[in-house]
């Protein structure tokens, strides 16, 4: 069997890195995310939904999702936002379940932003990891990397989880307020503990 750790927390947390450097380390990595993209790419098992659900406004002149509308329309209205995570979520559990499937390690990570918000996520995960970082810095890191406002990202951070909602579902929590190298050496520790405390728990129930 193997245990998987939800690896979540709010933009500009650090997410991604620390993702990518457990995966560096061989730990099994499935990226909500890139899920996500590759169903709302071209031939993508989400589009004609989307299309039948938005219609054609969504799309520009050559077939492809218009992600800057789509993300327009979503973050505005409630009501699009319900519908568009009703029409995605099954698709991207169907796929994380898959994945899962055919992963053989003492553990793995799934990386999935909104996984506090949404307990439909809840059951393919053993354990959470929360991302955590001084909301100063998320604001840098953020401007940095996208060329958003600070005024748009503070209004995508008032419609995540906050910090106390995190740290209520959390097993674990990873500050990331400063260097990758400091980053890098957090995520060692956790692996090496992640490596002992579930192959105890496979050693028990072999």
């Amino acid at each position: 069997m193997t245990y998987w750790i939800g690896l979540t927390g709010g933009i500009g947390s650090g997410k991604s890195a620390v993702a990518a450097l457990f995966s560096k380390l061989g730990v099994p990595l499935i990226d909500a995310d890139n899920i996500s993209r590759s169903l709302t790419a071209e031939n993508g098992a989400a589009l004609i939904p989307i299309r039948n659900l938005f219609g054609n406004q969504m799309f520009d002149t050559t077939g492809r999702l218009n992600r800057t509308a789509l993300r327009t329309l979503v973050f505005n209205n409630p009501q699009a936002k319900k519908q568009l995570e009703a029409l995605m979520f099954p698709l991207i559990l169907d796929n994380i379940r898959l994945q899962q499937q055919q992963a053989a390690a003492v553990y793995g990570i799934i990386e999935i932003p909104q996984l506090i918000e949404n307990p439909l996520f809840w059951p393919l995960v053993q354990r959470i990891l929360v991302i955590d970082a001084e909301e100063s810095i998320q604001i840098k890191r953020v401007i940095s990397r996208s060329g958003l406002s600070e005024h748009e990202i503070i209004r995508i951070m008032a419609n995540q989880a906050n910090r106390r909602q995190r740290y209520k579902l959390a097993d674990d929590v990873l500050a990331n307020n400063t260097t990758l190298e400091i980053l890098n050496d957090k995520v060692q520790r956790l692996h090496t503990y992640y490596q002992e405390i579930f192959s105890h728990s496979q050693q028990k129930t072999s």
